[in-house]
């Protein structure tokens, strides 16, 4: 039996469409339903609950009536009058003065004692009552005795009525009156309610419970309370939609507890808005929420964008698939036919240009279906049955000779028709000379790459001699006879010996003939190398560069120094060339996960690179390289660079913005040697005084005086009197008796003077041999001064009077220089520099003469740090003395 087929006509997937259509607006129908359900089922819940905490406050703010005034309004009436104090504010508005101030109280109206200290009692209850409250509450009381009015509140009272004249308060006390003395007219009315009100200048909203008190011979007494409603209130229900007003249905009490909350609430449809209103048990109250049918709908369709945006495409995309199955698949086209054709000529084409001998046979009606050239050529010899019997036995494959050509044909049958075979026919001679001419290419190829592998190395070799001849009699003659045109010479003739390096360098890597030649070797001798190397560079461009190790100056690394130095040494050559002005930095650190590898970052200020430099990066000398007056950067740096990173475990990373420049990252694997500890550092016990403008610099020089085991103060932290041994600065106007003067243009370090050098921050160990000189000299001299000290001044009467003379008016060196008084400052140092050349006390008289320098520049900065080097001088003179 045949199953039933569903029959794809265009009326079944019309209709198919149209439900499914249905289906999803129904769908979306429902979802809407439950969604305006659920957030009006919120609103219910969320009404009962304010319902029920603002009837909880009515009851409570019941009590609290009764207990004013049967305790507290009675008490205070038959008890005798206190020591109160009272304020006179304006004409019948008076002030009630306490100590407590959570509330403030006014009284409006004559009164008496009794209504003072009534007042009073009342202030201090509600004090208690509304101590941890924060809202704004209010309490008026109409006394039937005199006809007064009391106002108590947590507002400012005083201050309120005392600043405005005409104030809010006095219009809501006029107000409050004649609402009370209505109430207290009214003989059948105990108890009433206002509607929700407003504090318009603190946007509290309240409501006003108002109680009636009748006493035989008196006026009645009305007690009224306003009860704020904010904090009852949830933020997602503005409190300008709220109403309070009288329950005509009556609820009443009957609602119970144990019932559904929502059974005390109910909704009503009243164009243009949708009520929700919960009755107040034991009160004729209703609250009403009003919702705009507006701001409901906005606000479902807010809330359900999403699904509804989704079952929209979903409308679209049916309606969309209805139309194009109707109009391409059940609806047939008119050019139809004409499509059939071009599908069958393309056939006939692709049948035709297949390499191989195609046949199609139908043995029922003796005919050919399909067939190409090949197979029309091959079939007036060939014995199709005979085939096919055979192919049977040989698993469908078998060969056949033609006209002493060999020919391979393939049999299959067709699985829609039996009588229809398929015969593909493939010539065996002329694939096994195509084969032979494949691998004579391959082998020709294979050779040529061979042969130019070859002969790059041997130039290379051929080459590299020639120009190290080349350059080193050309630094022979620069060194005999200094010239720009000659410096341009060898620039250039490094330039070209570098390329054939990187040239040879490169044919090694590719014919697996190089190998990293792992080492132990230390980072920081490499950085220094390359500055030193890229220094004539720099100079002549008038670049900046700025080297940043923040690893240990004294670490040793495991890898290949030379393949480390080559990529730092290509990549800096390549940037100086593309940064026309600017700096270069480098930074070298290794990732915070992985301390076996170094991370070095070169950053320019460049042009930066362009998409057919960035190219350069996967295939040499592809694409046009930075060139400057000076030369053209090499097309085969960046190719390189990341050969030789892959080959080093790590990768390279080139990221170039226009007009902005170049950040060259590089990752390389070299694990940190395990090293003992030293017992001591370098420079254990020195102590250097950082004065450096540039934040960067600074954090370099101290990282590096801290390796070595330095101790670096700033002239902030420089306490009074604090000695340093060295002064290191970057400022030439800073500099001082022993110090260093920071530059990045200089080969290794210079002798200014005697006591002051000039050093490249760059080159630690140019950094390490001026100080270690600096420390040098600064002992010889301390051995000189100790051993040439005059006796003259241990002569009897010299040092007594130089006791009593020399330590005061170093005094008056440190007052002076605090008061600035410049021509005081400099006779007292020219006293002081003609007692030291009295007593052959050549370190004092020079110090002296420094400090007069410095005076005539008026240098505040050096005046201190002179005059501090004498009180030294001094003290070490008067310690010499008393030994």
């Amino acid at each position: 039996m045949m199953p039933y087929k569903f029959p794809l006509t265009s009326g079944n997937v019309t209709r198919f469409f149209v439900m499914f259509i249905l289906v999803l607006l129904l769908a979306s129908g429902f979802m809407i339903h439950n969604a305006v359900n659920a957030w009006l089922t919120d609103k219910r819940y969320a009404m009962a609950d304010i319902a029920h905490v603002m009837q909880k406050r009515i009851d409570t703010y019941r009590f609290a009536t009764w207990q004013i005034y049967e305790n507290l309004a009675a008490n205070a009436a038959g008890s005798p009058p206190n020591s109160l104090q009272e304020t006179r504010l304006r004409p019948d508005v008076y002030y009630l003065e306490k100590t407590r101030r959570k509330t403030e109280a006014l009284i409006f109206g004559s009164h008496d004692s009794s209504t003072l200290d009534m007042t009073l009692r009342m202030s201090n209850y509600l004090d208690t009552l509304w101590g941890a409250e924060n809202s704004t509450w209010s309490m008026y009381f109409l006394n039937g005795q005199d006809n007064s009015l009391i106002l108590i509140s947590t507002l400012p009272l005083k201050d309120m009525a005392t600043r405005y004249k005409e104030s809010a308060i006095s219009t809501i006390v006029d107000a409050r009156r004649a609402e009370m003395l209505q109430q207290a007219n009214a003989l059948d009315e105990r108890e009433s309610f206002s509607p929700l009100r407003r504090f318009t200048w603190q946007n509290d909203h309240y409501f006003t419970v108002r109680t009636t008190f009748n006493q035989p011979g008196h006026l009645a007494t009305v007690v009224a309370f306003d009860l704020p409603i904010n904090d009852l209130i949830p933020l997602n229900m503005p409190l300008e939609n709220f109403q309070l007003k009288q329950d005509m249905a009556g609820t009443g009490s009957s609602a119970s507890v144990n019932e559904d909350s929502t059974h005390s609430t109910k909704v009503t449809l009243l164009n243009p808005n949708v009520e929700i209103a919960a009755s107040l048990t034991s009160t004729p109250l209703q609250l009403v929420y009003r919702v705009p049918i507006l701001g409901l709908i906005a606000d479902t369709l807010r809330n359900l964008m999403w699904p509804l945006l989704a079952n929209f495409v979903l409308l679209l995309l049916s309606l969309a698939g209805l139309l194009l199955l109707r109009q391409q698949s059940l609806r047939p086209s008119e050019n139809q036919s004409a499509e059939l054709e071009s599908l069958r000529i393309l056939n006939e084409e692709i049948v035709a240009s297949l390499p191989v001998g195609l046949l199609v046979y139908d043995f029922a009606s003796n005919r050919t279906i399909i067939s190409n050239k090949i197979a029309e050529h091959l079939l007036p010899h060939l014995n199709l049955q005979k085939i096919i019997n055979m192919s049977d036995q040989h698993q469908g494959v078998l060969q056949a000779t033609v006209n002493n050509e060999v020919y391979e044909i393939r049999h299959a049958r067709s699985m829609l028709a039996a009588s229809t075979q398929l015969f593909m026919m493939r010539d065996q001679d002329r694939e096994l000379l195509v084969n032979k001419k494949l691998q004579k290419a391959q082998q020709v190829l294979d050779k040529s790459h061979q042969t130019r592998q070859q002969l790059l190395q041997n130039l290379g070799h051929a080459l590299n001699r020639p120009l190290g001849d080349v350059i080193g009699h050309l630094q022979a003659i620069e060194s005999a006879q200094p010239g720009e045109q000659l410096e341009d010479a060898l620039q250039e003739a490094q330039a070209l010996r570098r390329l054939v390096d990187d040239i040879v360098l490169l044919n090694r890597l590719e014919t697996h003939d190089w190998a990293p030649d792992a080492e132990a070797f230390n980072l920081q001798s490499v950085l220094d190398e390359l500055v030193t190397e890229a220094l004539p560079s720099l100079r002549r461009k008038g670049l900046k560069l700025v080297v940043s190790n923040r690893l240990n100056s004294d670490e040793n690394r495991f890898g290949d120094r030379r393949a480390i130095y080559k990529i730092l040494t290509t990549l800096l050559h390549y940037s100086i060339t593309s940064t026309s002005w600017g700096r270069i930095s480098i930074e070298v650190s290794h990732p915070a996960d992985r301390p076996d590898r170094l991370a070095i970052e070169m950053v320019d200020t460049g042009a930066g690179l362009t998409v057919d430099e960035m190219g350069n990066t996967d295939f040499p000398f592809l694409g046009e390289t930075s060139f400057d007056r000076f030369g053209q950067a090499s097309g085969l740096a960046f190719f390189l660079c990341k050969q030789l990173c892959k080959q080093l475990g790590g990768h390279l990373e080139i990221v170039a913005r226009p007009d902005i420049g170049t950040r060259y990252s590089i990752q390389v694997h070299a694990p940190q040697e395990h090293q003992q500890a030293q017992e001591e550092k370098l420079l254990e016990g020195l102590t250097a005084l950082i004065d450096i403008n540039v934040d960067e610099v600074r954090k370099i020089v101290v990282h590096q005086l801290e390796n070595w085991g330095a101790s670096c103060i700033t002239p902030d932290e420089r306490f009074s009197g604090q000695d340093h041994d060295v002064l290191v600065t970057d400022d030439p106007a800073s500099l001082t008796a022993w110090s260093l003067l920071l530059t990045d243009d200089e080969a290794g370090y210079t002798a200014l003077s005697r006591d002051r050098f000039r050093v490249n921050f760059n080159i630690s160990s140019a950094m390490q041999d001026a100080l270690l000189q600096l420390i040098e000299l600064q002992l010889a001299l301390d051995e000189t001064e100790e051993e040439e000290t005059p006796a003259q001044l241990f002569a009897p009467g010299y040092f007594q009077l130089f006791v009593e003379t020399v330590p005061d008016d170093v005094k008056r060196l440190y007052n002076e220089a605090a008061e600035r008084d410049l021509s005081s400052l400099a006779q007292t140092a020219h006293r002081l520099k003609g007692v030291f050349a009295m007593l052959n006390l050549t370190p004092g008289k020079q110090l002296c003469e420094t400090l007069e320098q410095h005076i005539t520049e008026c240098d505040n900065s050096n005046i201190k740090n002179t005059t501090s080097e004498i009180d030294r001088y001094v003290n070490e003179l008067l310690q010499q003395g008393n030994q």
